[in-house]
């Protein structure tokens, strides 16, 4: 299958998503169970959004495949929480759906591996910038 979002804006995405699944709820009203759910999976999207290794990741600890799963896991809890949560309202329901084939296709859509910059090949390999040859 070929890769429909690239890493870059996977990241852009992420750090959209994060604030929207801390709000989302809130300014809607949704039960505590459901705002509890959101803030736990916008502030796990953040974390290991920081962590990951892409253009957008302040440690870039974590590999981007790594990064999908979690992207895909959380996408599936969403669901799994939107279809089985008692009590919930149509649109709460509605929500928490749409939030988790969001992240569902999101994992499955984004390229798996984020360009890699030549200093950070040296990096990688141990060997300084400045070592390289033309860098």
């Amino acid at each position: 299958m070929t890769a429909l979002i690239s890493t870059k804006l996977h990241g852009v995405l992420d750090y959209a998503t994060a604030p929207l699944l801390l709000a989302l709820p809130r300014q809607l009203g949704w039960s505590p169970a459901a705002i509890r759910i959101l803030t736990g999976a916008g502030i796990a999207t953040a974390v290991y959004s920081m962590l990951t290794r892409y253009e957008f990741g302040a440690v870039k600890a974590l590999p981007m495949p790594a990064h999908l799963a979690l992207d895909a896991m959380s996408g599936l809890g969403l669901l799994v929480a939107g279809l089985t949560l008692p009590d919930q309202s149509p649109g709460e329901q509605a929500g928490l759906i749409a939030l988790g084939l969001f992240e569902l296709g999101a994992a499955m859509l984004t390229e798996r591996h984020a360009p890699v910059a030549p200093a950070a090949i040296g990096a990688e390999a141990g060997v300084s910038a400045g070592a390289l040859p033309g860098f």
